[in-house]
């Protein structure tokens, strides 16, 4: 039957919701996924790729790959345009360990330390992949801080780029060592976590995990975090779709401004540009947000409604990240994927632990925060600090929004130099070199910032 308009990506969506469903209830009745804080949105996407890859789904991954790449998009428009609410975000904890760009700014460094470690390691295992007799396309291991640090969203991107110059399957690779990152993030974290709070590490002394934290569901009758404030009449337009306006107005501008850019670059960086939208999107944003500012009408944008936007979108990314990830194109390419992982892994956890019990004060909590979000996201660091500091009483997850600005320049870099292969045919020896300073000036800051003496625990 031929239907009168095209259901197809609606329907693919329809099935996403459906999964999440399931995996929020699968969370909340199963204690294995509740002992280890999966989120229902990892489930979901474990469920899709299970009935994508055995045929139930009658769709291509194609289309999830598209509808992760979107969300990724929104969910960086939506995080330029949040604005730091006026006195909010742990001003106590701040009186009591003092201002909390010394703890941003070691975070950030320790993004720059992993970024770089993990492209060094990433690289040298292609080139001895390649004395070995298997020949991987040259930015194979360059997923490994794509997937790692950087996300599902960034390593999508590059991906779906490299597919154009030749790198086959790229998309799906790239995906599958994000998806690892999170089974890291989680089945490494939340052990260490609860060893810590055996030994007493965190400040605020937690005794348990929560039961709604467990759970994921809000009990019945249990207080209730505001999801944001009306800036708009309902009578005249909708808070929230004001606010999605916005997101919408600035992913156009940003269109326009890509395919500018294309028409003046080479062909060579051209055809990588679409895996910097998510970049330029961020900077439209800011742009955006900058002049209303100016013009005194930023009382608009309720940064309530604007952190749910980015939650739903990000919710709904890993969805799509972990259900598009093809099996086939996995086992193919298992042993690399399997060797690069576990080097990532360890290459990870042992700097960020390292360093992290040799800060003076909040070093648990900072280093679980910035190990979560070296192995998933942002928002899988602060999952992993509310488990130890579940009211934010301390200044950490302000330090947390604060890294991403500190961190920029570091990641930019780095962003820039795992296209070089493509862009300007770099050997891979020379991808190394270029990032052992990244790797020195981050170490060398965290020794200047006295942030490196004896361990604390």
């Amino acid at each position: 039957m031929q239907t009168p308009f095209p259901f197809e990506p609606f329907l693919a969506f329809g099935t996403m919701s459906i999964f999440l469903l399931i995996g929020i209830f699968i969370r909340a009745k199963v204690r294995f996924f509740q002992t280890f804080l999966i989120p229902s949105c990892m489930i979901a996407g474990f469920l899709g790729m299970i009935a994508l890859n055995t045929g139930i789904m009658p769709f291509e991954a194609q289309a999830f790959e598209t509808f992760a790449y979107h969300f990724f998009i929104i969910s960086f428009i939506s995080i330029g345009l949040t604005h730091s609410d006026e006195g909010g975000g742990g001003a106590a904890g701040e009186k009591k360990t003092g201002s909390p760009l010394k703890g941003a700014a070691w975070m950030a460094m320790i993004e720059g330390i992993t970024v770089s470690t993990q492209a060094i390691v990433g690289c040298a295992l292609v080139l001895l992949f390649g004395v070995f007799g298997t020949r991987l396309f040259p930015t194979f291991g360059l997923f490994l801080p794509l997937g790692f640090t950087e996300g599902p969203g960034q390593a999508l991107s590059f991906g779906k780029s490299w597919e154009a110059h030749g790198f086959e399957n790229a998309a799906t690779i790239g995906l599958t060592f994000a998806a690892v990152g999170f089974l890291v993030a989680f089945f490494v974290g939340i052990p260490i976590v609860r060893w810590g709070v055996k030994r007493g590490l965190p400040a605020e002394k937690p005794t348990a995990i929560a039961g709604d934290i467990q759970r994921g569901i809000i009990s019945r009758g249990a207080d209730k975090e505001k999801a944001g404030e009306l800036t708009m009449h309902s009578g005249n337009v909708e808070t929230f779709a004001f606010q999605m306006a916005l997101v919408g107005f600035i992913y156009v501008l940003t269109y326009f401004l890509s395919l500018g850019l294309v028409r003046i670059t080479s062909p060579n960086i051209a055809q990588s540009l679409f895996g910097f939208f998510f970049f330029f999107a961020m900077i439209m944003a800011l742009l955006v947000r900058f002049i209303m500012k100016k013009l005194g009408i930023m009382h608009m944008i309720d940064p309530g409604i604007q952190r749910r936007i980015t939650g739903w979108s990000v919710d709904f990314l890993l969805v799509a990240t972990i259900t598009a990830i093809q099996l086939v194109v996995v086992i193919q390419y298992i042993v690399p994927i399997a060797v690069m992982s576990v080097a990532g892994v360890l290459i990870t956890i042992f700097p960020i632990l390292y360093l992290g019990k040799r800060i003076d004060r909040l070093n648990f909590e900072r280093t679980m925060t910035i190990f979560g979000t070296c192995t998933g996201t942002v928002s899988t660091g602060l999952l992993l600090l509310r488990v130890i500091d579940p009211e934010f009483r301390t200044p950490v997850a302000l330090e947390t929004g604060l890294m991403n600005v500190v961190v920029f320049p570091i990641i930019a870099s780095s962003m820039v130099l795992v296209n070089a292969p493509v862009w300007w045919h770099w050997p891979l020896w020379l991808v190394i070199l270029a990032h052992v300073p990244i790797l020195i000036v981050s170490l060398v800051v965290i020794r200047l910032m006295k942030m490196w003496g004896a361990p604390k625990y």
